[in-house]
This record gives structure tokens, sequence and C-alpha cells, in this order.
């Protein structure tokens, strides 16, 4: 294919990445919402633009260079979840997880395993007929449990409630039930592989995973806690290996040198390499490694500048190409019904409710039960819940994994983008109105607070998350 299509496929995205970030911005709407949306609209199961102009510049070879251009996209767009979840990380201080850690832990555990049952009971009611279906729903599960800290933290900020006990408790919750459903996802991915090296299945050729090339049945009800034992091992030498590479970096990289930031995607594609051999999925490991790496002292020294760099990568070229690719994969054609018969459009439509209610039901009502649990007031406790339902980039990203995997199926997949959709949009804005309406009282310091306390919140005011 000729260097000219690139360039005019790349042109046409680029430009629409830029028109419908500022407008989504100018209209106080998520920006990743709208890429998404724009992904569906000009994907190959509605416009299709990109074979529009392979078509037009390559007439005889229409099929072979629009493949060609949407894997090109999706190696971005793979790039993009790496950096998302490996900034993710680099937001994250874990001294707030010492912070309320009675109502953290309580919130924690609630709007995990509440949302968790609601999912799996969701999936066993649609579940296809003569198929596993346990695995998929655990999947299915720990998407409903996971949060979204790109929308939960600038809510916190917008409304200046970083520095009071609820938003020091949703954050950190927040970050505690994202692990928790990632490492449910890694988990599961293995098991699946399991199960289909055992009906001689090939879905999973392509895995990087050593645990692919042996049959490990042998370990039986063993192989749970053992896979978990090796997470938790990979996890603690990447948070321990990671900052001392980190500083040898710093030493021989000269100060605020443009090469930085190319060393941080080294750093994190080796350990995203790493991960996937040993089983764990890459929104694990990058996610990780962002947070090993902010460890070190020097990583936000304003003067290297690195921090803003690699926002600025992200954020503004890489990480939009995601989001068009999650609008990609959705088949709202097929979820319509138009590609089928009626029953496939009552399925659809069904499945998409049941997701949308149970979830946000689970989300409300388990932040509602932990934060009234842990003291606070009913309205701050209903406030919690709003906050924890939005659904967006590594819920969707999740999905999409799973989805390549032949985990979940297609429609399991749309159901999961009409849900980001349903509730990134309206849910940051209904949380403002409940708190300024309803002159929600906050208390700005938790009582008997260290210094250390204040500090871990006072360090996160001037970060921002917003995709």
């Amino acid at each position: 294919m000729s260097q000219l299509t690139y360039l005019i496929a790349f042109l046409v995205l680029i430009a629409l990445i830029a028109v419908v970030q500022t407008v989504a911005r100018r209209f106080h709407v998520p920006s990743v919402v709208a890429l998404m949306v724009a992904g569906i609209v000009i994907g190959p199961n509605c416009l299709d633009v990109l074979h529009g102009i392979a078509g037009w510049l390559q007439p005889g070879q229409t099929a072979e260079a629009s493949a060609s251009l949407y894997h090109v996209v999706e190696a971005l767009g793979f790039l993009g979840l790496v950096f998302l979840m490996a900034l993710a990380g680099v937001e994250t201080n874990l001294r707030l997880l010492a912070n309320e850690r009675k109502a953290v832990a309580t919130l924690s555990v609630l709007t995990y395993l509440l949302p968790s049952v609601a999912g799996f009971f969701v999936y066993w009611l649609f579940a296809p007929a003569g198929c596993a279906w346990v695995v998929p729903a655990i999947v299915y599960a720990s998407l409903f449990a996971s949060h979204d800290v790109g929308i939960v933290f600038p809510v916190l900020r917008e409304l200046g409630l970083m520095r009071s006990r609820f938003g020091v408790t949703v954050l950190s919750a927040t970050i505690v039930t994202d692990i928790l459903s990632l490492v449910t996802l890694a988990l599961c991915i293995q098991l699946h592989a399991m199960e289909a090296a055992a009906d001689g299945a090939l879905a999973l050729t392509k895995s990087l995973s050593i645990l692919d090339r042996f049959d490990l049945s042998w370990l039986g009800v063993w192989f749970t806690p053992c896979f978990l034992a090796m997470i938790a091992l990979f996890l603690a030498a990447v948070m321990a290996v990671v900052p001392l590479l980190w500083r040898v970096v710093e030493r021989v990289v000269p100060h605020a040198d443009e090469t930085k930031p190319t060393f941080f995607v080294l750093v994190v594609l080796l350990m995203v390499l790493l991960g996937e051999m040993l089983g764990i999925n890459l929104i694990v490991s990058a996610f990780v490694t962002g947070i090993a790496v902010a460890r070190t002292p020097g990583f936000r020294n304003p003067s290297d500048g690195v921090h803003s760099k690699l926002e600025a990568i992200g954020f503004g070229l890489v990480i939009p190409f995601l989001f068009l690719c999650f609008g990609f994969e959705a088949d709202l054609k097929a979820f319509l019904g138009m590609a089928g018969g009626g029953v496939d459009v009552v399925r659809g439509w069904l499945l998409a409710g049941a997701t949308v209610v149970g979830l946000v039901a689970s989300k409300v009502l388990s932040g509602w039960l932990a934060l009234r649990a842990t003291g606070f007031d009913g309205r701050q406790a209903f406030c919690a819940g709003l906050m924890t339902v939005p659904q967006l980039s590594a819920t969707v990203a999740a999905a999409l994994i799973a989805t390549n995997l032949g985990i979940l199926g297609k429609e399991f997949f749309n159901a999961i983008v009409v849900l980001s959709l349903c509730t990134a949009i309206p849910f940051p804005p209904l949380v403002r109105l409940v708190i300024v309406r309803g002159h929600v009282p906050f208390v700005r310091r938790r009582p008997g607070a260290s210094e250390a306390d204040n500090k871990a919140i006072s360090e996160l005011e001037h970060l921002d998350l917003t995709v």
C-alpha cells in the first residue's frame, strides 16, 4: 500500500480526534465518550471510512489496503492502552491507601462483591446455550466491579473534595477495586487458556504466556492459589526493581534530556512483556509499573518535565486511538438487529438494559452501605455510590481484551459499550448537581490525620486524569 494512503488516512483520523475533543470539551462531554462515538460512526460496522479511503486511492486493493489501515490503528490503540494504564498508575499515591483504612476497606470490598454478584447473574441469564459459562461470567462480574479513576478524580478535584474524608475514601477505594478487578481478569484469562488447551482450541495460540506451553491441569484446584501467588510475587518484584531501574536512568541520562520519556516507555513495555510471559494481563503490568516509577523521588521533578511530556504524548496522540478502536469494535448493527432477526434485537436490548440497571443498582447500593457503615451520613453515602457508577477506559479495555480472546461474545462487548455511554455522560453531572443543589456537607480533614496523610492529599491537587 502506498505511503499516500497512510498519510491521508492519518490526516483524517488526527483531524477527527482534534475536532471531536475540542467540541466535547466545549459541551462538557468526556472526550473519551465522544471519541468512542466517533469510532462507532466511522468504524467498519457503520460508515467504514478507512475502507472508503483505501478504495478511493487503491481501487484494485480495497480489502487488503483497508485491513492494513485498521491493523496500524489497532497497533496505535494497543500502545494507547499501555500508556493509559501506566499514566493511571503514575497518578496513584500509595500513601492514600493508609488514610481512612476502615472506610476504604469497607467501600472496596462492597463495591467489588455486590457488583460482581450482579454481573455474574446478568451473564448467567444471557449465557449462550451449550457453552461453558463460568469463566466468562466471572470476567463479566469483574467488569461490573471495576471503577474509573479517570472520571472519579477530576470530579472530586473540581468540587474541592480532595482534602475531605469523602474524597480520600472514594479515590482510594477506586484504586483498590480496580486492582482487584484487573487481577480477576488476569486469572480468568489463564483459566480460559487451560480450557482452550484441554478442548484442543486454538483461540490463544498467539499468547506469549509460557504457561500456555505446558499442561497445568495436574495442578487441579491448586492452580488458582498458585497463579495468584505468582501474580503477587511479580507485582512485588516490579515494585522493587522498577524504581531501581529508573534511578539508573536518572544517573545515566542527563537532566531534562528529551530521551527520558523514551526510557519510561521502554521500562513499561519491558514489564508488560514479562507480565505477558507469565500470563499476567498488560493492564495489570502497565498500571503497577506506573505506580513503581512514580515512587522514585526525581520522577516528578518539574524541571525535568517527564510527567508532562508523557501526558502530552499519551493523551494528545496515542490514547485517543485506543478509544477510536473501542468504537471500531462495537457492532451496533448487530445489536440493533440490522443484521439479524427480531430475536437478536430483543436479546440485545434486554442484555444491555440488564447490564446498565444491574450495574447502577449494585454500585449505588454498595457505596451507600459502605459509607453508612463507616460513619458518613446518608447524602454522602449516596454520592459515593453515584461516583462509582461511571465505567469507561479500564472497563471497556478489559472487555475488549476478553472479547478478542474469545471469552466474551460480541453481544456482551456491545452491552459494555452501551453501559459506558449510559454511565459516563450523565453521572458526573448528576453527582455535581446532588452535591451542589443538595448542600451536602463534607469534613475537610479527618480527625487525627497525621502530617503525612495531609501531605498525601495535598500532593494530588495538581494532578489531572481527565481523558
